[in-house]
């Protein structure tokens, strides 16, 4: 007899994102940093888009029904330890996903879900079809963890300055672990600040020169990967920031304008 082979498994992330073909954000940031993670993502398409590593010129949002099926193809096999979030696209394609979150939830009610509010690109080209913020309404009480950026947190909050109140705010909404990243603040410093349920902390790391391409996507996904392997939500926090700042530091360029993180060569223990 043939002895059996022991296949090592790793954590599989369900994403929701959508398609750059600069490389530089959505799904192939998705699929890289949860891999240096150590977990294995599951990329499930909502948005196909025109752009560059800068400028986004036009989205072209997936059938909620194809969504749907290719949720549903992954979650009848494969063990779904967490979620990730990115473009949604559109409202129906929300609800559509809060069905599968849903769904997993039935089976494990503790089932992390990390949402990355993209609203619109760096410079502010739209990336949905339908109202940014009104369509993040159905996924907003099944995230465990938001990760706005400075304007973000300001549009989800109806123009609120205070980084405190937004907190509030979003947690009001049903998400129990804030994280509002500082990367488009000033000074020396990049502050990122968590609100959980129990506890809060900020971490301050070099400003790095220059600007970058799908940054947001690294961390969300890093934090993620972190999640699937079994690390608490502050350990996750703190591990994909590190990553993240790893990755911003090696950036590599493709073409004038936003660097792109160096997702692939950058690993985490």
């Amino acid at each position: 007899m043939q002895a059996q082979i022991q296949v090592p498994a790793r954590p599989c992330v369900l994403v929701f994102a959508g398609v750059d073909p600069s490389g530089g954000a959505g799904i192939s940031a998705d699929i890289e940093a949860i891999a240096a993670m150590g977990a294995h993502a599951l990329p499930v398409v909502t948005v196909l888009t025109v752009q560059d590593n800068d400028r986004v010129f036009a989205v072209h949002p997936v059938a909620a029904e194809l969504v749907l099926q290719q949720a549903q193809a992954l979650v009848d096999k494969i063990s779904i330890k967490t979620v990730k979030i990115g473009i949604v696209g559109t409202r129906a394609n929300a609800v559509a996903i809060a069905s599968i979150i849903t769904q997993l939830r039935q089976h494990n009610p503790h089932l992390p879900v990390v949402l990355d509010p993209v609203l619109a690109s760096g410079h502010g080209d739209a990336l949905s079809v339908d109202d940014a913020m009104q369509l993040l309404n159905p996924l907003l009480p099944l995230a465990t963890l938001i990760a706005p950026n400075l304007p973000e947190a300001r549009a989800l909050c109806d123009g609120e300055i205070s980084i405190e109140s937004q907190a509030q705010q979003l947690r009001h909404r049903g998400c129990p672990h804030v994280l509002i990243k500082g990367g488009h603040g000033n000074g020396d410093d990049v502050v990122n600040r968590w609100f959980g349920p129990a506890a809060s902390k900020e971490w301050h790391w070099p400003r790095l020169a220059g600007q970058f391409h799908g940054s947001g996507c690294t961390l969300a996904s890093a934090i993620a990967g972190l999640l699937a392997r079994g690390l608490d939500m502050r350990a996750a926090i703190e591990g994909g920031q590190e990553y993240c700042q790893k990755t911003l530091a090696s950036a590599y360029a493709i073409a004038p304008g936003q660097r792109i993180p160096c997702r692939a060569g950058t690993m985490m223990n």
